[in-house]
């Protein structure tokens, strides 16, 4: 940790006890936080209006998502395949495959500043080995394979102010990269951004503050480190739980950062120590977000025409 780094904490806000917490994201447009529960195949959903979450299940583990044009409808990335879902009706459509007959799921993902999505995967393999892939799903739906490292276990996806930095890393090489990255898409310039210095941990979700600084979710480590343009450490956030996950700006000035957490891994002596292990997390750094781009692309054919038929979700008061 740097020395002239400045340290915050963060507290319990939702006592979720998700399996695997993951894929953090503030909608301003409504005001409330995202995220999901991985292993337990559900998207969460917090209003910091009331206090109230409420959860959707999911067909399959649900990885990552993103915003969308339209405000009822997420982007899905599922294990498997890439979906639209329409948060009124629970209508789910089909987009595409992802990596179909390997031994991979979908995993980290956000939209870059032209509203492509762009996302990694991760092997699933014990040990987990370097055969997954970056990839972007463009405006018109095609989806396309990154010309990048082909990781284990992809994550840290972000995106720089002006868009022209995409950040992203493959979690057990203790390495976050970053490359150039145009406006119409090519990546270039590929190279190490920062590596962990601490000896516990792994870099896993990340997100970027109005002022282009990079904050990294750091999975087994119970922190969030804050790097700014040069890869130089200038604050830290102490998350009461071992296995912080992703992390995002949000509230009404995206002045709070939110941290997701995880349960998976920790036998109950672990648990018995670390009990709000899966829990949503938040923080008040100096600092703040930008808006969450949203996925500029449509559904091919009609969605979203059964909004009048709401779907049956579970609720309750955290």
């Amino acid at each position: 940790m740097s020395a002239t780094a400045h340290t915050y904490r963060a507290a319990l806000l939702v006592d979720a006890k998700c399996t695997l917490g993951e894929g953090a994201t503030w909608c301003a447009r409504s005001g409330r936080f995202y995220w999901t529960d991985i292993e337990g195949a559900r998207l969460w959903r917090y209003d910091p209006r009331d206090g109230s979450s409420t959860s959707w299940s999911m067909p399959e583990r649900l990885a990552t998502f993103a915003l969308c044009a339209d405000e009822h409808v997420l982007l899905l990335g599922l294990a498997t395949h890439l979906a639209f879902f329409d948060l009124v009706s629970g209508e789910i459509q089909h987009i595409v495959d992802v990596e179909p007959g390997t031994n991979t799921r979908v995993n980290d993902g956000r939209c870059d500043r032209q509203g492509r999505f762009v996302f990694g995967t991760k092997d699933e393999s014990t040990p987990v080995r370097p055969v997954g892939g970056f990839y972007r799903l463009n405006h018109d739906l095609t989806l396309e394979r990154l010309p990048l490292p082909a990781p284990a276990i992809s994550n840290s996806i972000a995106f720089s102010p002006d868009g022209a930095t995409m950040y992203y890393c493959d979690s057990p090489t203790r390495e976050i990269r970053t490359c150039r990255y145009s406006a119409q898409g090519q990546v270039s310039h590929d190279h190490v951004f920062v590596r962990l210095s601490d000896m516990t941990g792994e870099p896993d979700g990340s997100t970027v503050d109005s002022d282009g600084g990079l904050w990294n979710a750091q999975w087994g480590g119970s922190r969030v480190v804050r790097y700014d343009a040069h890869g130089v450490e200038t604050a830290r956030v102490a998350v009461p739980t071992v296995q912080p996950s992703c992390v995002a700006f949000g509230g009404p000035r995206l002045g709070t950062l939110y941290i997701t957490s995880a349960r998976i891994g920790l036998d109950a002596a672990a648990l018995a120590v670390d009990s709000r292990a899966g829990g949503v997390f938040v923080a008040t750094p100096a600092r703040r977000g930008l808006p969450d781009a949203v996925f500029r692309g449509r559904p091919r054919s009609a969605f979203g025409a059964a909004r009048g038929r709401r779907r049956s979700n579970v609720s309750f008061s955290g």
